[in-house]
């Protein structure tokens, strides 16, 4: 534990951390026509400067060597970012943001499958149960957004949460306690790969200036600097409890799209959604009594 905040403190970081979050999706909506790969491109451009700031700052001023300490596990959970990062985009511009931020969510039970298949790790029967619930959500969503053209979208948010889901195992493979220097190296892949994939589809960065800022501040801003301030608020809250928090930014997302651009979702997204939650919170709340072993730097 971080002994230089308080447990009530890192509550509120993650909650901090959460809401800038859940503005994501009401940015990329701001975009207008910008392309996903555009979007990825400008984004991580702001993003990567703020993390290995960030990275550089906790590590005494020796970034690289932190960077380096990360080794293959870290640069493969970077890797599994591009797919998280791109699906999302994607698929908030294909589907509701509400439909796309409900997938999403189910990244950790995703994650307890990929555990158990890969890492060997036992999964708890709750966990079990609340994997099935959480089946029966996206079922309903998924067939919601077949429904409505939306099923590309739809697929790109289970893809965004598995790859999601492919970091955390990756960190956990290595034993890396210190998830920065991977998402730095993700946001750094990111620009990477979105600059080829510009170049070999032969579009254009351009992109008007209006565009360009809002997608790098929502690097800079919303994910890069929740991202360090949810670090801070993760080392002092458990985490079962860290599940239950970042539920807030699902909650907030379709909100901040419902109340300023006037977007809803059907009675279908919402059922399916509220049914996955369910399964997420139950699956958070059991957990309370069962924490990992801790992971080693």
């Amino acid at each position: 534990m971080d002994q230089t905040v308080s447990y009530r403190t890192g509550v509120v970081l993650v909650l901090v951390a959460a809401t800038l979050w859940s503005l994501m999706g009401l940015a990329i909506r701001m975009l207008g026509d910008a392309g996903t790969w555009q979007v990825l491109f400008y984004r991580s451009l702001g993003m990567a400067p703020v993390l290995f700031l960030t990275v550089a700052y906790r590590s005494g001023w020796h970034p690289f060597q932190r960077i380096r300490a990360a080794g293959w596990p870290g640069f493969m959970g970077g890797a599994g970012l591009v797919f998280a990062f791109s699906g999302a985009i994607y698929a908030i511009q294909s589907t509701t943001v509400a439909n796309a931020v409900f997938l999403f969510a189910a990244a950790p039970l995703f994650t307890a499958v990929m555990a158990w298949l890969i890492l060997k790790e036992p999964v708890r029967r709750a966990t079990w149960g609340a994997i099935g619930l959480a089946g029966i959500g996206m079922f309903v969503m998924v067939r919601e957004g077949l429904s409505i053209g939306a099923g590309w979208g739809n697929l790109a948010a289970i893809a965004s949460a598995a790859g999601f889901s492919a970091f955390t195992i990756s960190l956990r493979w290595g034993r890396v306690a210190n998830m920065l220097p991977s998402v730095l190296t993700g946001g750094v892949l990111s620009v990477i790969v979105a600059g080829i994939v510009i170049a070999a589809r032969g579009e254009s960065l351009a992109l008007p200036p209006r565009s360009i800022a809002i997608a790098m501040l929502m690097g800079a801003v919303l994910l890069a600097f929740g991202l360090a301030i949810y670090t801070v608020g993760s080392r002092v809250v458990a985490a079962a409890e860290l599940g239950l928090l970042s539920m807030a930014e699902v909650m907030l997302a379709p909100v901040w799209v419902w109340l300023i651009l006037g977007e809803s979702a059907s009675i279908g997204t919402f059922l399916g959604g509220a049914i996955l939650l369910a399964a997420i919170a139950f699956n958070a709340a059991t957990g309370m009594r069962h924490r990992p072993p801790a992971l080693t730097t």
